[in-house]
């Protein structure tokens, strides 16, 4: 964590989401982030339409979002929680979000949000650029490294992702 940031990077990290070939968060995430209520969030954007483009922030399918239902509510009406789709802002989204929402705290989330985003991506380039080596290396050399170089090509490539289980109490049926 950054001197002076409220929130600690990994905490960002853990909340942006790949969707659409994006990397996105949650308006649920930003908002308590930005300790707002998400409902508000969403009204300054609204209210701000014109700067949020697709490209900027989108409104996730019914279909994506039950893929995420661990991490977000949906609700029938008069009993409390979302009652619409979730919206998702990538990072130019997260970065307008700054010029509708201006209070101290979102303007220091933003930023902390803003250099994880930049951390991510020096990570992402830094990979490549190890993989691009390693492959001519390997096409360098002859085949007594090969054991090697594939035990690096493995380090190197993401592993697959658990799958997670579903939170929350499972109830054992009645018994009569």
């Amino acid at each position: 964590m950054r001197e002076g940031s409220l929130v600690p990077a990994e905490v960002i990290e853990r909340r942006i989401l790949l969707l659409r070939g994006h990397k996105v968060m949650l308006d649920s995430h930003l908002a308590e982030l930005y300790e707002v209520p998400t409902f508000r969030l969403n009204e300054a954007v609204k209210r701000n339409r014109r700067r949020f483009p697709e490209d900027f922030m989108f409104q996730l399918t019914k279909g994506e979002a039950e893929l995420l239902t661990s991490q977000i509510a949906m609700s029938k009406r008069g009993r409390g929680g979302r009652r619409t789709l979730p919206y998702v802002f990538t990072e130019q989204g997260v970065a307008m979000l700054s010029t509708v929402l201006n209070s101290e705290r979102a303007i220091a989330v933003n930023i902390a949000i803003m250099r994880t985003f930049v951390r991510l991506r020096h990570i992402l380039a830094t990979h490549k650029d190890l993989a691009a080596k390693l492959e001519a290396l390997e096409k360098k050399y002859d085949k007594r490294f090969k054991v090697v170089f594939e035990v690096l090509r493995q380090l190197t490539e993401p592993g697959p992702v658990p799958e997670k289980e579903p939170m929350g109490f499972i109830a054992s049926p009645k018994r009569k």
